[in-house]
């Protein structure tokens, strides 16, 4: 079952609109290939767990619908988020960083 509710079809890749950022993000945990999880809340908290080990950042969507986070003290970093999907199901969503280029794929768990 498709953990976000429908607001149409979206295609695998397409960006996540910034109206529905708060819902792709808060869905479920999200889960990386390298076993680390990401976790956010509505309220823009997020924390990460890497080998057991959280950190806590904070995270908003800017006017043009890019993700932006932080991390205390001082990491600022900004992302493009796009759906992912199979056979016609958002399983998760994908974080490419906007100055590296650098792509994270998160699935729901």
């Amino acid at each position: 079952m498709d953990p976000v509710p429908s607001r149409g079809n979206v295609a695998d890749g397409q960006p996540v609109d910034a109206v529905d950022m708060i819902a792709a993000l808060t869905a479920a945990q999200l889960v990386f290939p390298d076993g680390t999880t990401q976790t956010f809340t509505a309220d823009g908290r997020t924390t990460y767990v890497d080998r057991g080990t959280p950190s806590a950042g904070e995270w908003s969507v800017t006017g043009d619908g890019t993700f932006a986070s932080f991390w205390p003290p001082t990491y600022r970093a900004a992302y493009t988020v796009r759906w992912t999907v199979e056979d016609g199901v958002r399983v998760g969503v994908s974080f490419t960083d906007t100055r590296s280029g650098v792509r994270y794929d998160g699935r729901y768990r």
